[in-house]
């Protein structure tokens, strides 16, 4: 059975570029290095409001969903850092949404 996919392609037009951390060392200990991935993607920003000791601060944070995986080779997303409109952003979390039968409808991206 083929499930419909929630993120249509046609509706991702902003351009991106993401590079995922990878957890783990390689044969000489160093830290592997990290997975790049640059196409389009569906953005939307928010902004919310943060109280700190001193004064308030308002915090931009968006959401990037993508049609399909678009990192196979990572069981999930923990970190990482994204450049989206000429600004880099961190990484906070990243979600793989999945069919019933295990395969990947969408990937969300939280951004701050």
């Amino acid at each position: 059975m083929r499930y419909p996919c929630l993120v249509p392609k046609r509706l991702c037009k902003t351009d991106i570029t993401c590079s995922f951390e990878r957890e783990g060392l390689n044969e000489y200990g160093e830290p592997l290095k990290a997975i790049e991935y640059s196409g389009k993607c569906n953005y939307q920003d928010k902004a919310r409001t943060v109280l700190t000791a001193e004064k308030k601060l308002i915090q931009i944070t968006g959401t990037a969903l993508f049609p399909g995986d678009i990192c196979p080779d990572l069981p999930v997303i923990s970190g990482g850092s994204a450049t989206i409109f000429g600004v880099k952003r961190r990484i906070e979390q990243g979600t793989k949404a999945r069919n019933p039968d295990g395969s990947v409808n969408y990937t969300e991206v939280m951004l701050v």
